[in-house]
C-alpha cells in the first residue's frame, strides 16, 4: 500500500526543504506523492517545496483542516500520512506504517520528542506514551487509510483549531482498537517554547482542551489560545 504524505503549510520556508528531502530519502518508492498544501504563505514556502520535488497546491481556504482535506483530494496513495512542516518522523516510518496496516490497524500516530534538552519538555515527551486524547496532537503525525478517512468525511473544517482532536474523537468512537500509537518518536520543533515559558504553553493547552471538551466554538478557542501565547 503506497503512502501519500500531506503537509499543510503557512510561511514554512525554514523547514519545508529539509522535510521534503528527508521524506524522499526515507520513503523512496513507497511514497505515492508528497503534497504540500499551502494556505497563502507570504515567504518562499511554495517555491522551495516545488524545487525540493513536492507537489504544491494552494488551498482555497486557509486553516489546517481545510488545507489537509484539500491536499487529500490530490492523494493517490491508499494510506494518507499528515505531517506538520516542523516535524520529522523517525527513520523507517514507511515500514512502521505499512506494518501497522498489515496488523489490522487503520490509523495511528507516533509519540514525540522536542528538539530540545530542557528538562520540562522531556515530561511532555513522556506523556505522549499515554493512550488518551489529551496526550495526542497533530505534531505526532497521523496516518489513516483512505477508506476510513472518507468514511469519517475527513477533517471537520468547522474546527479552525483542535481539528486533529475532533477527528481522533470521532475515529475512537467508531473503533478505538483500530488506532495504533507506534512506540517511536517524531522530532518536533520547540519553537513555541522558545518564545513562551513552559508554564504559559501548558496553561494555554489546558484552556484550549477544556473549552474543546465543553463544546466551545472553535473560533473562540482559537482567539483565546492566541491571546495567551506569543508568536515569532
Amino acid at each position: 500500500m503506497l503512502i501519500s504524505v500531506i503537509i499543510p503549510t503557512f510561511n514554512e520556508e525554514k523547514n519545508i526543504t529539509k522535510l521534503v528531502k528527508y521524506l524522499q530519502e526515507e520513503g523512496g518508492v513507497a511514497l505515492a506523492n508528497i503534497i504540500v498544501v499551502d494556505g497563502g504563505s507570504e515567504d518562499k514556502t511554495t517555491e522551495m517545496a516545488r524545487k525540493a520535488g513536492a507537489t504544491v497546491v494552494i488551498s482555497p481556504k486557509k486553516g489546517r483542516a481545510a488545507q489537509m482535506n484539500y491536499g487529500a483530494s490530490f492523494a493517490t496513495g491508499q494510506i494518507l500520512y499528515f505531517i506538520h512542516a516542523d516535524a520529522r518522523p523517525p527513520s523507517g516510518f514507511v515500514n512502521d506504517i505499512q506494518s501497522a496496516i498489515r496488523q489490522g490497524y487503520q490509523s495511528g500516530c507516533y509519540r514525540f520528542r522536542f528538539d530540545s534538552d530542557k528538562t520540562l519538555l522531556k515530561l511532555n515527551n513522556y506523556l505522549t506514551r499515554l493512550n488518551i486524547l489529551t496526550a495526542r496532537g497533530g505534531d505526532q503525525t497521523l496516518f489513516i487509510t483512505r477508506p476510513l478517512f472518507d468514511e469519517l468525511y475527513g477533517f471537520d473544517e468547522y474546527y479552525v483549531i483542535m481539528e486533529e482532536y475532533d477527528l481522533l474523537r470521532r475515529l475512537w468512537r467508531k473503533n478505538r482498537a483500530a488506532f495504533k500509537i507506534i512506540p517511536k518518536e517524531v522530532c518536533v520543533s520547540a519553537r513555541k517554547y522558545d518564545t513562551n515559558s513552559w508554564a504559559r504553553v501548558q496553561v494555554a493547552n489546558l484552556v484550549a482542551m477544556t473549552l474543546f471538551r465543553l463544546g466551545a466554538k472553535p473560533a473562540r478557542i482559537a482567539a483565546t489560545y492566541k491571546k495567551m501565547l506569543h508568536y515569532q
